[in-house]
């Protein structure tokens, strides 16, 4: 199995179950930008995608 990348809402500090997976850095920040819109009304800007970029990980990705 290979490694995806992850990034959970709740590491950011916002009580919020949500985890965006995927193999792509792109697609994740797509993932956490629709999200953070449609469920927290918030915009991404630089500094919002720098946080998100802190906080992927990488884990094993589980078939």
């Amino acid at each position: 199995m290979g490694r995806i990348k992850v990034v959970r809402c709740s590491d950011s500090g916002i009580d919020c179950n949500f985890v965006a997976r995927s193999e792509s850095e792109e697609d994740l920040l797509n993932q956490v930008a629709k999200h953070a819109q449609e469920v927290h009304g918030m915009e991404m800007n630089e500094e919002l995608v720098q946080k998100v970029k802190s906080l992927i990980h990488e884990e094993e990705q589980v078939s």
